[in-house]
This record gives C-alpha cells, structure tokens and sequence, in this order.
C-alpha cells in the first residue's frame, strides 16, 4: 500500500478541510517554526488508533480538535483520513479485493469517536489488524516524531524488543496466542462445570432405573390391553370399509370434475380480468393517440405558417441584394475606367516633365538676356495656373457633392418606397380577436375542471372497485363455504337418519309390518334420552327392545299371538292421560324409590334409570320394569371384585355395556344393528339444529353477497360510463387546447410581425432624418462650390488677361525665341494639364472605391439576413412533423382496432364464464348425492375407526397380528384380564422412562463434551506452542537479520566504527534488546555516552535496518536531521534515496539539504494566526521548468 492524500479537517491548526496530496516517494513538509507541520504526524498516527493525548502533545484528546482563534470560533468535530494505493492487493483480510482504501476517524466533542475504512464504520482493532506487521502502528518504528529518536535509543531492552517484533511481524501472532489462551481459559472452566453436573446427573440416573422398571410393566399391559380394544374394533371397521370405496371412488370423479370446472371458471375469469385490463389499456391508448394526432395537426399547421413567412421575406431581401449589387457593380466600373485614365495621365505627365526639363533647358541657354520679362511671364504662369487648379477643384468638389446629392436622394426615394411597403403590410396585418381566444380559455378552463372532476371521481371509483371485488369474492366464497358445510350436515343427517330407518331391514318383516300398518308407528329409541357416555350401557340392557313399536293400546297385539311375526317385535303401549299423571308426581315418586332403593343397596350403587328420560314427560312404567334392579358401575374392575354384595337379582353395566351380575358377568360387543342407535339419535338432533342455523346463515350470506355482487356490478358500470365521459372530455379539452394554441400562436406572430414593422419603420425614420440631413449638407457644399468656381473663373479671366500683356510683351523682347517659348509655355501647361487630371481621377477614384465599398457592406448585410432565412430547417421540421402525423393516423387506427379486439375478446370471454358457472350447480348436486351416499356408509366405519384413530392403531400391523376365527368374546375376556393386572401394580410413574432416556442421553452428550473440551484443551496448548516455536523461530531469524543490517548502516552513516544488537536474557520470547554502538575513534561502554547527533544516527541506522527487514508503506519523519551537521545529513540522505524505492518516505524538515532530496514539498503556513494551511511544489517540474527556460 502507498499513501496518497491526507485529508484533514478541523484537527489542531488544520480548521479548514484540507487535502495535502502525496504523490512521490520522498515528500518533504517545510514551513517556519509554530505554523503546524507536526500536526500532520499527529494526525497520521491519531488515525492509526493512538488513544493517548500525552503522544499526540496534548492534555485530552478534546485538544485534537481546532479550539478556535482570534478570528475563527471553535469547531464541534475533527476528522482525518488516509488515503492509500492498494492498486497491488496488499492489505491484510477483506479489504485486499480494493484498490483503493480510505482510513478516517472521526471525533467530536461530546466524546463520540469512529473509525471508517472506505466509509463503512468499524471497529478500532480493524483499522489496527490492516496494518498488523507492516511497521505502522500506534507503537510502531515506521512514525518517528520529535524527541522519539532520544525515546529510542534510551529505552529500556523491553521497550526496543516491540520494535523488533513489529519488524518481525509477530504482532500478529501475539493477539492469535492472547486469543488462544483466553479461549483456554473460557474451556477449562466450562470443563469443570461439565465435570460438576455429570457427578449428579448419575445419581439421578439410579432412582430412575427402578422406577422405568414398573413403568416398563405398565407399558406392556398398556400395550397388550390397547391391541385388544383395536382388534376388536378393526372386525368391525372391515365390515364397513368396503362399502365406503365405491362412493369414495365416485365423489372424488366428481369432484376432480367439479375442481376442473371451478379451475375452468377461474381461469376464464382471470382471463376476464385481464382482458378488461387490456381494454381498458387499448382505450387509454385510442385517447393517447387521439391525443397525439391532434398534436402532430397542429405543429404542421404552425410549421406551414412560419415557412411562408420566411419565403415572403427571402423575396423582399433579394430584391434589396440585386438593386446593391447592381450599384456596386456600376461603382466598381466607373472606378476601373478612373484608374485606367489616371495611368494614362500619369503617363502623359511623365513625358510632360521631360519636355518641360528640355524646354527650361533651351530656355535658360536662350533666354539668360531677358530674366525680367521671363520672371514676370512665370509669375502671371504661376497664378493663372493656380486659379486653373483651384478652378479644377472647385468643379470637381461640385462633382462630389452631386454625386452625394444624387445618393441621398437615391437613398431617400428606397426608404419612402420601403416605408409606404410596411404602411401597407401593417394595415393588411389581420385583426385579431381577443374575445374569441378570452372566450375559448374560459372553455378550455370549464372542461379542464370537469375533466379533472370526472378523473377524481373515476380514479375514487377505481380505488373503491379493488374492494368491492374483494367483497364479492370474500361474499362469494362465504357462501360457497357455507353451502358445503350445509351440504355436509345435510347429508351426515339424512345418512344418518337412513341408518335409523334401515334397522327393520329383515323384508318378510317390513311384509308384516306392513300387512298390520306398523311400518309407520314411533320406535322406542326416538323417544328415549340417555345421558352421555352412557348409550352404550342402555343398548346393553334394553338390546333389540331399542326397536320397540309403541302402541295406543297392547290390545292390538292380541291377533298377533296367532300370526306371530318372521322375526322378534317387540311392542308397548304408552296411557296419555296416565302418563301426564305421571308426570306430576313422577319427581315424589321417583325419589322416594330411589331414597329406599338406596337404603337397601350397598354405598355407591346408582341406578341405571337415573340416566334415562322421556321425550315428552316422565319414563313409562313399562321402562322402570325394563330397567330394574340395574344399576351402572364407574369401576367396572373394582366393583367386579365386590359382586357378591349385590342383591338377589340386581346387576351392574359399565359405561362399555359389560353387564355382571353376582354369578354371571356377560360381555358387550357392536355385534347387533342397533349399535349406536341412540348416538345416532342424539347426533340427528343436534345436527338439524345445526342445519337450522346454518340455513338462517346461508341465506344471510346468500343476502350479502346479492348485495356484493349488485354493488360491484353498479361500479363498474359507474366506472364505465366514467371512462366514456373522461374520453369525451379529454377529446374536447384536446380540441379546445388546439384552439386556444392556434389562437395564441396568430396573435403572438401578429404581435411580433407589428413589432417588427414598428422598429423597421422608426429605422426608415431615422434613416431619412440622416439622410435629409445628407442631401441639405450637400446642397449646401454645392451652392458654396459654385459660388467659388465663379469667382475663379473671373479672377482667371483676370489673370489671363494679365498673361496676355505679359506674353505680347515678352514676345516683342524676344521674337527671336518664340518658338522655344511656345514650345516650354507648352510643355508647361501639358504638365500641368497632365497633374489636374491626376488630382482629379485620383479624388474621383477613392471616393468611387468608398462608394463601392458602402454597397457591398450593404450587400453582405442583406445576404447574411437572407441566409438567416434557410428554408432547410422549416421543410425538414415539417417533412417530419407531416411524417408523424402520418405515423400518429396510423397508431389511432391501430388504437381503435385493438379497442375493437380487446371488447371482441371481453364479450367471449364474459360468455364463456358464463357458461362455466351454468354447469358448476349440476355438479355440486351430484356430488351432494353422491356424498349422502357415501357418508352413510361411512358412518358405521367412523365409528370404529375413530376409536383405532384415537388409539393410534397400526392396522397393518394389527392384520398381521390377528387370528384367524377370532371372536369378539375372546377379547372381552382378554380385555378385563389385563385390566385387572393393570390395577395390581398401583401407582407409576410413567415419565420416569422418558427422564431415564433423557438422563443417559444428556450424560452421554456431557461425556461427549468432556471429550471436545479435553480435545479443544490439547488443540489449543499445541497451537500455543505452535505459534511459540514460530514466534521464537522468527523472531530469531529477524533479530539476527537487524543485527546484520544494523552493523552495515551504523559505519555507512558515521564514515566507519561499529554497532551491534545484543539480548539481555537467554529466552527470546523474553528477552529484552540492547543496543552496542561505538562510532569512529570511540570506544564508549554505554551508549548514553554519545552526542546528540550520534544518538540521533544510531536511532536511524536501528530504524532504517528494521525498514530493510519489512518495509513499511510509508515512513514519517519528524525534524530527525535536526541535531546532524551537513556531512552527517548528506550520509542521511543517500540513506532515504536508496530507501525510498522501497518506502515512501513523508519528513518535516528545515535543513536545506534535506529538503533538495525530496520529490514534491509541501509548505505549510500560517498566515491566519491559528490556522494551518498548506502549498504544494513539485520539485522535478520546478526544475525542469527552470531548465527550459534556461535553453
């Protein structure tokens, strides 16, 4: 890892966030005395995790944080964060896989400190274990700051030797051995205590023993009775079994049909559902289309308007272009002819002057007689040819002004023309109607709010319909669930009511019944009442006198005596009027024989009769015949053994319907049909009243989900036509939005267009006001040049007069001359005809070049604003706007086909729920049927097969363990034997075998552990003496490679003597370290005895041998070159430079040396008192731009 940027914010001096960037292998911090540098090693190793303010020069580690100056208060919080290179992967555990790690510590004055790495907070000891044996730490040799030098070298032999183990990497080691022995310590003591509970648990385990012993006993006879009452039962279970398979068989075909059909039906209405999704979905679509095509119109309308506004203006700047290029053009020649002719003349005043010369010439050798008269001639010469010239200027000033005379009127003829052009565009500019577009934003605002009304209103609708949904399928279930639980009381009871009526099932019978109308008459057992538990008892006693016809009189059963019934009947007769008699005084009665039955009894004998009732009043007397000297027993075994107590002719049934009289005992068993009939009865009781308010509870289900349903139905039909008027309203704030654009769209281009014309015309304004004041200027300057070319011409009459006195006068003085004279005053005036002309064609000619220039300048104006007008743009946008209206017409008729589609596939879909739910009733009551069936056969197997469910029976195992021919009456008397021997072995404790499991199987766990704990003990004394051997192996190793470095670097750094490291006990692990050093020409004992320069060397030389052995990410040195002269800290320096391609090197120094060795600096100030800031140089750079501009 190599460090990158230091960041601080808020530590010490350093109150403003400062990132001080590290990017070489030697940095070198400078700054004067006071202004902070220290503070950037303090912050280095605060963040490391140094927790003393001692270290960090400071009373509490509150002064870390910036306290404020003179001009700044004080901050809350300070952090500081070190960035690092982990580009190579060389950072310990998880955080190898970054490249890049941010190490931060944040605290704050409340107290709360944190540490981050790559902002995930974590714990001090994972900032400490990254740089486990790299050197760095908060002890660590890597950060020397001020005064450590002298702490290094007299520090005692314990303290060098964690520098050592820092070198060696062993810290590392130390906290696995620390953790290893308090792990040690934790398991050992968890033996003990594992040791303390095994001692009691086996005391407990040996009064259990004795006590499963019995309970084993138990179990067994437990075991035995069980298989007893379960064979009994699996007879008659089999007996029913079989003709339950049928109807099993055929209810569930119907009812895989019936889960196939209601599988069908929610599959069409999930299709249902989805398919309105869907059509809802295309409608939004059909009215997002809409949507779109009326936009599309609109942009291609607005496109067609601003391109024949363009082509309108493009037309009137060409006209402008061809009218200055046609001026410029004809300036352009007119200047070409004027420099033609200025070469011409030019010309022609060169040859001029060379006959002037040749004339002046033979003048002077002709004319040295006549000086006078020659000097009067040149002088009337001279002035005439002024005036000459000064005429010809005058004309052509004149010239100059007619020409701008001519352009200003020019000019002012095309701003009138233009002026009267946009007078008549601004009064053709169509007017626009404000209230119509007032008009249509009020519209447009009444349809947006009802728009807005009409979604609030569907989209609570909408929100509203979910549940309503929910309710009518919470409704409907509802009532599907209690249709099936009606259905299944009703068909328990009418098979249950089937059974009732099959008990006469003899034919020959029902024939005779029949044949006596007996067929119809009330059995016994409909008017009989048995307390619970106790049918069994009475079925017993009473046996087939259960079916007993009740009469109105016995009389009628005098015929029978002669044709006596197929089978045996039974019959009674119940007096009406007796029997409401006795019903008054059935109570008195009743408990006075019972008061003296119970006197005559033995203690605790109850009779049968108490358990049984009448239907309509008190038990008949033939009843209390049937049921006397009957008594029941709760304890059939005990009460067996005291049988001989009974009176003559009494007998005791047990809740089972084991009957025992004093010399005779006689077993029940469901062997007859009658079996359960008074169960049956009180179970058709009880199950008509529960359909009774099943029914009350259907058709308040059946209400509510009416109710549900018609709700449900009227929101969506609510949502529905919501949907429609939301389309309507969305089309027409569509239309009006159109409008409304379009409206404002004509008045802003209305608008712009006055204002456009108003600008153009207060131009034309001030363009005729200039030029007025051009074509008045030149007027002016004209009628002033005409004045003076009159007044020269009658000053050159004047003067040519003059000259002609002058030459007659001269010619008289020398005729002999004349033509020398002609020939010079000829060759003069050519000259000067020749210069005039020059003048003039070169005024001519620039003012021409002005001209011609003006018009092109304003040429390349119109042209500019006429390629601002390209047409490109507009066809392009509108190519495309037209291809999307295309493309938008076409996703509006594929919007209203898949509308169309998607109400095709609803109504299908809706028809073939339809359909589903049309056959499900069919099936439904065939299944009823069916199950009325099968629940009839199945009520006698329930019977028995709820006491096998309840016993928790095998029946395979109990058909293997049954014999064959075995009777019913071998296993009742099986049966009291093993309760008998049951009740022998008095009390137990039945959970004392599952606590003897338990015990062994938590002694055999506690063993076990004992066993893991011994293991883990001896596992962790070998890894200690593992991570001994390897300490003290590289500890070794390490101390013997500093002592070889350490004697290499002492003589490179003081020019010669010598340095060793001794131990100062036998064990290494122990041991402390000494250091032996003599520099040159000494032969010192301690090393106390050197120079503080020395000390300080040898400190470096006893650092930089352990750097050689690990190097550290990065060395901090803290103003260590202080106490060393130039030589010494050159030595220094070459150190470092040989070191540091190794190990970045960051050092605070003010030693010039020291600071031409370093890569980058870092300068820190102090310009604000209190306040650290920081300035970084590249030193290579610097050089490199010194030498450059050096070259």
């Amino acid at each position: 890892m190599r460090l990158t940027h230091i960041k601080l914010a808020g530590f010490k001096s350093f109150v403003d966030p400062t990132t001080i960037p590290v990017p070489g292998q030697r940095v070198g911090v400078v700054g004067p005395n006071g202004c902070g540098k220290s503070n950037v090693i303090d912050a280095v190793r605060w963040v490391l995790g140094e927790s003393r303010a001692r270290e960090l020069r400071g009373e509490s580690m509150q002064d870390v944080i910036f306290s404020g100056s003179a001009t700044r208060k004080a901050v809350s919080r300070a952090s500081v964060e070190l960035i690092f290179d982990n580009s190579l992967g060389k950072a310990a555990g998880q955080w190898s896989q970054y490249a890049e790690i941010a190490v931060k510590r944040v605290l704050s004055r409340n107290g709360e400190s944190s540490y981050h790495i790559n902002n995930l907070q974590v714990r001090r000891r994972d900032i400490t274990d990254i740089f486990l044996g790299t050197g760095l730490g908060v002890r660590a040799y890597a950060i020397i700051e001020q005064g450590m030098i002298s702490r290094i070298i007299e520090a005692r032999p314990e303290e060098l030797r964690v520098f050592l183990e820092e070198a060696a990497g062993i810290s590392k080691y130390k906290e696995r051995r620390r953790e290893t022995e308090l792990r040690m310590k934790d398991t050992r003591e968890n033996l003990l205590r594992v040791e303390d509970v095994r001692q009691e648990l086996g005391k407990q385990i040996g009064k259990l023993e004795t006590q499963a012993d019995v309970a084993q006993q138990y179990l067994a006879l437990q075991a035995q009775l069980k298989l007893s009452h379960n064979l009994l039962a699996l007879l008659k279970k089999r007996e029913a079994a079989a003709q339950c398979e049928r109807w099993q068989r055929e209810v569930a075909r119907l009812s895989n049909e019936l889960e196939a059909e209601n599988a069908r039906l929610r599959q069409a209405e999930s299709q249902l559902e989805r398919s309105r999704e869907a059509h809802y979905a295309a409608s939004d679509a059909l009215h997002e289309a809409q949507g779109g095509l009326y936009a599309a119109n609109a942009e291609v309308s607005g496109l067609e308007q601003n391109l024949q506004h363009q082509r309108e203006s493009q037309q009137r700047l060409a006209t402008q272009s061809t009218t200055l290029r046609e001026q410029a053009e004809r300036l352009a020649r007119q200047r070409d002819e004027a420099l033609v002719s200025l070469e011409h003349w030019r010309g022609e005043f060169a040859l001029a002057g060379e006959r002037v010369e040749q004339s002046q010439e033979q003048l002077e050798r002709e004319g040295r007689n006549m000086p006078l008269a020659e000097e009067s001639f040149r002088d009337c010469q001279r002035r005439y040819s002024e005036l000459q010239r000064s005429l010809a200027q005058a004309e052509q000033a004149k010239q100059i002004e007619e020409t701008h005379r001519a352009h200003a009127q020019r000019n002012r003829q095309q701003l009138e023309s233009r002026r009267q052009r946009l007078q008549q565009e601004a009064g053709s500019l169509p007017h626009f109607d404000v209230a119509a577009l007032s008009q249509k934003e009020v519209e447009l605002v009444d349809v947006a709010g009802q728009f807005e009304t009409v979604q609030v209103e569907l989209a609570r609708l909408l929100a509203a319909l979910p549940e309503l949904e929910k309710g009518a399928i919470e409704a409907r279930d509802g009532l599907q669930a209690e249709q099936r639980l009606a259905t299944e009381l009703e068909a328990r009871l009418n098979a249950l009511k089937h059974l009732q009526s099959r008990l006469d099932h003899n034919q020959k019978l029902q024939a005779w019944l029949a044949k006596y109308q007996l067929e119809s008459l009330p059995r016994l057992w409909n008017s009989l009442c048995i307390a619970t538990g106790w049918e069994d008892a009475l079925e017993s006693v009473l046996g087939e006198r259960l079916n007993s016809i009740e009469l109105e009189s016995i009389e009628q059963a005098q015929g029978w005596l002669e044709d006596a019934p197929p089978a045996a009947v039974t019959a009674f007769e119940v007096h009406v009027g007796c029997q409401k008699l006795r019903a008054l005084h059935h109570v008195e009665q009743h408990t006075a024989q019972c008061a003296s039955l119970i006197d005559a009894l033995p203690q605790g004998m109850v009779p049968l009769s108490r358990y049984v009732s009448w239907a309509d009043g008190a038990p008949p007397e033939f009843l209390d015949d049937w049921l006397a000297n009957i008594y029941v027993t709760e304890n059939a075994a005990e009460d067996f053994a005291q049988r001989k107590e009974l009176p003559h002719g009494a007998m005791r049934v047990s809740r089972a319907g084991h009957v025992f009289t004093r010399n005779s005992i006689r077993f029940h068993a469901p062997q007859s049909e009658l079996y359960g009939v008074l169960a049956r009865q009180r179970e058709i009781g009880q199950l008509q009243a529960d359909l009774g308010v099943k029914q009350t509870a259907l058709a308040q289900r059946r209400s509510v989900m009416v109710q549900a349903e018609s709700a449900l139905v009227q929101q969506q039909k609510d949502i529905a036509r919501l949907r429609g008027a939301t389309g309507e309203s969305q089309q027409k704030q569509h239309r009006l939005q159109l409008e409304v654009q379009r409206l404002v769209q004509v008045r802003q281009q209305a608008e712009q267009r006055q204002t456009g014309i108003a600008a153009e015309q207060a131009e034309i304004a001030e363009l005729l006001e200039s030029e007025s004041e051009q074509l008045f200027a030149a007027e002016t300057h004209l009628e002033q040049g005409q004045n003076q070319i009159e007044a020269l011409r009658e000053q050159l009459d004047d003067t040519r007069e003059e000259r002609s006195g002058v030459e007659q006068n001269l010619n008289r003085q020398r005729e002999a001359l004349r033509q020398t004279e002609r020939a010079a005053q000829e060759a003069v005036f050519v000259e000067k005809n020749c210069q005039n002309k020059i003048g003039e064609l070169e005024i001519s000619s620039a003012q021409l070049a002005e001209q011609a220039q003006e018009a092109l300048t304003q040429l390349e104006n119109l042209l500019a604003e006429q390629q601002g007008f390209s047409e490109e743009p507009l066809n392009q946008a509108l190519q495309q706007a037209l291809s999307q209206q295309q493309e938008k017409e076409k996703a509006l008729a594929m919007a209203r086909d898949a509308l169309a589609e998607a109400a095709n596939s609803l109504r299908e879909l809706e028809q073939q729920r339809m359909s589903s739910e049309q056959k499900l009733p069919p099936l439904r009551d065939q299944i009823g049927e069916v199950r009325l069936k099968e629940q009839e056969a199945r009520l006698g197997q329930e019977q028995y097969e709820g006491q096998l469910r309840e016993s928790g029976a095998d029946e395979e195992e109990l058909v293997q363990r049954m014999e064959k021919n075995l009777r019913p009456n071998a296993l009742q008397g099986e049966i009291v034997r093993l309760a008998a021997e049951i009740e022998a072995l008095g009390a137990v404790n039945l959970a004392a075998l599952e606590e003897l499991q338990g015990s062994r199987e938590r002694s055999g766990y506690l063993e076990s552990q004992a066993n893991d704990l011994n293991e883990a003990i001896a596992t962790l004394e070998q890894a200690i003496r593992r991570i001994d051997r390897e300490t003290r192996e590289r500890l070794q190793s390490t101390f013997d490679a500093a002592n070889h470095h350490f004697g290499e670097l002492f003589p490179s750094l003081f020019g010669g003597g010598q340095a060793r490291l001794v131990l100062t006990g036998e064990e290494i692990l122990d041991a402390g370290i000494q250091i032996i050093a003599q520099p040159p020409g000494k032969k010192n004992s301690s090393i106390h005895l050197l120079s503080g320069g020395e000390k300080a060397l040898t400190a470096l030389a006893l650092t930089f041998s352990l750097f050689q052995l690990n190097p550290a990410p990065f060395c901090l040195l803290d103003e260590v070159d202080a106490p060393l002269d130039d030589s010494n800290t050159e030595r220094f320096c070459e150190l470092v430079k040989k070191m540091s391609l190794q190990t970045q090197f960051v050092y605070i120094s003010h030693n010039k040396i020291a600071m031409e060795m370093a890569e980058q600096l870092i300068g820190v100030t102090m310009q604000e008192m209190g306040v650290s800031r920081v300035v970084a140089v590249d030193i290579e750079e610097a050089m490199r731009m010194k030498d450059e501009a050096l070259a």
